[in-house]
């Protein structure tokens, strides 16, 4: 096994574990509200708040689809025992890493009208989670209003987003991170863009 294979997982597995999921379930209950996670894992070339998100998430029945497979795929099988998708279709989590280049939402499996949880949930790293375009998200978890600024996101995911919104109850979950923050979007969000975007 390579040098990511081996890199430690939760110092404390049960605490952290459950600092981790309450974190995120925390985040995609208060869509826009940024939510500090974990800390760096040595060697690892994932975030803090991805890679611990991972660990607190996944188990030997969830497979995980890499936009980037490599090493980490390993290591997260290696502590989890989490395998790895053949396809988006077939994963309950997906990484991204590059979301300019990541496959449309719509090949991700929203689950079905009988079985909504059996959607994906995508945990995508972005630059930033308080610099880029403006947008405005409404919807459970939400009083009023709230402003988003998300880095790094094409023009085109905003209105792949708005298709999956109006599937719900089908659709896909997101968790965006950076470094050792989380925020998430849930399928119920509903977004609109500013800054003279249509």
């Amino acid at each position: 096994m390579n040098q990511h294979a081996v890199s430690a997982g939760f110092g404390d597995p049960v605490h952290e574990a459950q600092v981790a999921f309450r974190a995120v379930l925390e985040a995609l209950s208060r869509p826009g509200q940024r939510m500090a996670i974990g800390r760096p894992v040595p060697g690892l070339g994932l975030g803090p708040a991805l890679a611990h998100l991972l660990l607190a998430l996944t188990d030997d029945d969830t497979p995980v689809w890499w936009q980037q497979p490599g090493s980490a795929a390993d290591w997260l099988r290696f502590h989890t025992g989490a395998s790895v998708a053949a396809a988006p279709s077939h994963a309950a989590f997906a990484v991204i890493g590059d979301v300019v280049a990541m496959p449309a939402l719509e090949a991700f499996s929203a689950g079905s009208v009988e079985s909504p949880e059996q959607a994906a949930t995508l945990l995508i790293e972005v630059p930033s989670l308080s610099e880029g375009p403006a947008v405005e998200w409404h919807g459970p978890g939400i009083r009023d209003m709230q402003t988003v600024r998300l880095a790094g996101l094409p023009d085109s995911f905003w209105t792949q987003w708005q298709a999956n919104h109006a599937a719900f109850p089908q659709g896909v979950d997101i968790v965006f991170t950076c470094t050792d923050t989380a925020l998430g979007l849930p399928r119920t969000t509903r977004v609109r863009r500013l800054e003279g975007v249509a």
